[in-house]
């Protein structure tokens, strides 16, 4: 199976403040260089707390951010060298809040038509042909697209977010907590939708959320972003089931489950590293209750372990006592 979408060493670096002469007092890396890639018709899911860089390593995929190094691959063509509306036909993103990512002036039928229009070209027929065939896979009536956007609940102006990127053909969907500003019973309908969508039109999707039962239902594999970097990645099913890294361990614990007390999780601190002066070695070492004098001067690399998960640790859990 060939990789839809492949990043090698990709980083983000952003500049903090400036002197009265324009000189940068400061840098905050986002993201640290990452490696990975997603196979055409995966679902890989990205976990990790506020401030990880989740989100910033999204928009460097769809081309909103430039990556600080590293090169980042479409179908096998570098997204740095392409004509942005190629691109645009082939990854789109579905943000997190469905209401503010429509432009609150234009109608449904607007907002559904400028893909078509700048990225193909088509006259009024062929657009009208094609937003009735988008419209209907979501399953939306064609009467909503001449209301607004303050006109639609959360579900169905998620549907409508879901289907611009659609209209557009992309192959490759990042979707950026794309349920968690909805009712419960509505992510459901919403998650059964993204799934039926992926198995008609072959989509690859990049799902990015905060809600660990979600990611693990939805998934095919997880990668789980600790301070701007991979800590683990693997298979769905074992990631939680058998985490390797005492992070994701830390995530596990710290999910709520129904029927389950509330306990405080085993960790030293709560907080992420200060960015403005991040520290030597592995970024977890403060926070890890199995961290040695090797992890506070070491920075680890994913290495393969115990079954097909990688895990950027000197002592997995699994491994060491």
């Amino acid at each position: 199976m060939s990789d839809a979408l492949k990043l090698t060493e990709v980083s983000k670096t952003f500049p903090v403040g400036r002197t009265l002469f324009g000189a940068v007092k400061g840098a905050v890396k986002a993201v640290h260089p990452i490696t990975l890639s997603v196979r055409q018709g995966e679902t890989l899911g990205i976990v990790g707390e506020s401030g990880c860089g989740k989100s910033t390593l999204a928009r460097m995929l769809v081309g909103l951010l430039e990556p600080t190094s590293g090169t980042i691959e479409i179908e096998g063509e570098a997204l740095d060298t392409a004509d942005p509306a190629l691109f645009g036909k082939k990854i789109q993103y579905v943000f997190q809040d469905p209401i503010s990512s429509l432009n609150p002036r234009k109608t449904i039928r607007q907002v559904m038509e400028a893909p078509l229009k700048h990225l193909y070209g088509m006259g009024v027929a062929d657009r009208a042909t094609r937003i009735a065939e988008i419209f209907d896979s979501v399953n939306l009536r064609e009467e909503f697209l001449d209301r607004y956007p303050h006109e639609f609940s959360g579900g169905q102006a998620q549907r409508i977010g879901i289907a611009r990127a659609l209209a557009a053909k992309a192959r490759i969907l990042i979707l950026d907590e794309p349920v968690s500003a909805l009712d419960v019973s509505v992510q459901a309908q919403v998650l059964n939708l993204l799934a039926d969508l992926k198995a008609q039109f072959d989509l690859t999707y990049l799902f990015i959320s905060h809600d660990l039962a979600v990611v693990e239902a939805v998934s095919d594999r997880i990668a789980v972003l600790y301070f701007g970097s991979v800590v683990e990645i693997g298979p769905a099913e074992e990631i939680f089931a058998k985490p390797r890294h005492p992070y994701t361990r830390l995530l596990a614990q710290s999910a709520p489950v129904v029927g389950r007390p509330l306990t405080e999780p085993e960790a030293k601190g709560m907080e992420l590293p200060d960015p403005l002066n991040p520290p030597p070695g592995c970024a977890f070492a403060a926070r890890c209750p199995k961290a040695q004098d090797r992890c506070r001067s070491e920075v680890p690399r994913l290495e393969r372990g115990e079954g097909a998960t990688e895990v950027a640790c000197f002592y997995p859990l699994s491994d060491a006592p």
